[in-house]
């Protein structure tokens, strides 16, 4: 089984940015759809809308930030210092942004995240511990950090500066993942669990204190008798029904249900599905799932019923990418490709993608990428 090293090695990694802001002047809003000030707003009536970056990191030691228009288009990054390595980004109240340090055991930290002027939170980096692995991050909203680590889960909560305080308790005893969800309504985290033979961990989340309970049943396998499936990527789809894990060893994405509020999964009629080779990276949005892998994108409907997926108009599409995230609205997709970052609209109606005008924007590859807004 390939170490979490050498996955990492394998990965398209990017150099990244930071973008400063423009301002629309008098007494409207602060921010304008774009650094240019022929893009503010027409008139004095109108708001600017609000400020969006796109953020990028991989294993070049940097984090970008790309000031995001309204049509999607991406502006031209700045970049700062970051962790070397990382497969785990994540926001906190879209005002802390969080990195994994998969070489040096640590969290690294900044606040500002909602107006792109990245500041160090205090304290930064937070050291998660002698044989750390930190990799998957995810958060919930009601401020606590979870993090993907070997053999377990580290929990944080979140204080009023950005800076993590470990939860009574933590770390919890996992199997080895490196990929975490949280559902939208911060019941349950869920960890791709990579032992053979494969499944998914379930957890219920203390809402005071954020400590970790196993669900029972847990981990829930991926695939019927299989020795090896090797689930990396997990999602939750936006209605907190279902959650979708990708398996590298298979080409195939494995899909379960929430049976009940205890957190159990039972499989969707027809999971696993066929994706592509190495399937390494997942997006959700309303009744849609994005896939990448084996050099295309695989898009597919969600029945919001069963949660079965079918394949969208046009997919499987030619696009080689390394990490997707998906706009706040619900309508563009951002997926990172060698040499930079493409940008798809996203049919409301169909989920097929479109590129956007000037697409793919100049970068490099990431593993991960977030939007704040």
């Amino acid at each position: 089984m390939p170490t979490p090293a050498l996955r990492l090695s394998a990965i398209f990694l990017i150099p990244l940015a930071l973008i400063s802001l423009a301002g629309c002047g008098g007494n409207r809003a602060t921010v304008c759809p774009s650094a240019t000030a022929s893009n503010c707003c027409d008139s004095a009536s109108d708001a600017c809308p609000s400020p969006r970056f796109l953020y990028a990191a991989g294993i070049s030691g940097e984090i970008s930030s790309f000031q995001v228009s309204g049509g999607g288009a991406l502006g031209t990054p700045v970049t700062i210092a970051g962790p070397a390595e990382t497969l785990g980004m994540a926001t906190s109240n879209n005002q802390f942004l969080y990195v994994s340090d998969f070489q040096n055991s640590q969290i690294s930290a900044w606040s500002n995240a909602m107006t792109g002027n990245l500041a160090a939170v205090p304290g930064s980096p937070f050291a998660l511990g002698p044989l750390s692995i930190g990799a998957g991050l995810a958060t919930t909203k009601t401020g606590f950090l979870y993090v993907a680590d070997v053999g377990r889960i580290d929990a944080f909560q979140v204080g009023s500066t950005g800076a993590l305080t470990a939860v009574p308790n933590s770390p919890f005893p996992s199997g080895v993942n490196l990929f975490l969800a949280v559902d939208p309504q911060d019941r349950f985290v869920f960890a791709s669990d990579d032992a053979p033979p494969g499944g998914v961990l379930a957890f219920t989340i203390d809402s005071s204190t954020g400590e970790l309970t196993a669900v029972p049943g847990s981990p829930f396998a991926a695939l019927p008798n299989a020795a090896i499936s090797q689930p990396e990527a997990i999602r939750v789809d936006s209605t907190g029904n279902f959650v979708y894990a990708t398996l590298l060893s298979t080409g195939q994405v494995a899909g379960f249900a929430l049976v009940d509020a205890s957190g159990a999964l039972t499989p969707i009629p027809g999971s696993p599905f066929t994706v592509g080779d190495e399937p390494i990276a997942l997006a959700t949005v309303s009744n849609f799932l994005y896939v990448a892998g084996g050099g295309t994108l695989s898009g597919f409907s969600v029945n919001p019923t069963n949660g079965v997926l079918t394949p969208i108009p046009g997919s499987p599409f030619a696009i080689s990418t390394g990490a997707l995230t998906i706009d706040p609205a619900g309508n563009v997709l951002y997926a990172s490709v060698k040499g930079g970052i493409s940008a798809y609209t996203i049919n409301p109606d169909t989920g097929a993608l479109a590129p956007i005008a000037g697409s793919p924007f100049p970068s490099g590859a990431a593993t991960v990428l977030t939007i704040v807004q």
